[in-house]
């Protein structure tokens, strides 16, 4: 089993930065994706961005593509989203995932692990 837990989330303005990390706990040697996706009220749950935890390869939804920045620290068995230039439409909780195994990382199922989520909150 593996245990996520995120930190980081709060208020911030439009146009301003936020960090959100995920700290991974137990069977970690086994992960091969971590991803972020987030859900905003009446909306369904949306992937953000993922990355590889051996190679770091990234990909991301095309909304934050350019603003978002997603990074792991193997050592600290940490995965962070940096956000910039936040937008009110970036407002949601933000729940980190992983899965030792996603063949579609853009989708939640393939994902076996969840965070309990971080609430972002943009004020325009």
């Amino acid at each position: 089993q593996v245990q996520l837990v995120e930190s980081g989330g709060g208020l911030v303005q439009a146009g301003g930065s936020l960090r959100v990390s995920c700290a991974a706990s137990g069977r970690t040697s086994r992960l091969y994706v971590m991803g972020w996706f987030r859900r905003a009220p009446g909306k369904e749950r949306e992937f953000v961005a993922a990355i590889t935890w051996s190679g770091g390869s990234t990909s991301y939804v095309d909304s934050v593509k350019g603003r978002f920045t997603i990074s792991r620290d193997n050592a600290k068995n940490t995965v962070y989203l940096q956000m910039n230039s936040l937008k009110s439409e970036d407002t949601a909780v933000y729940y980190c995932a992983a899965s030792d195994g996603a063949i579609m990382i853009g989708h939640p199922m393939w994902y076996e692990y969840w965070g309990q989520g971080t609430q972002v909150t943009v004020s325009s």
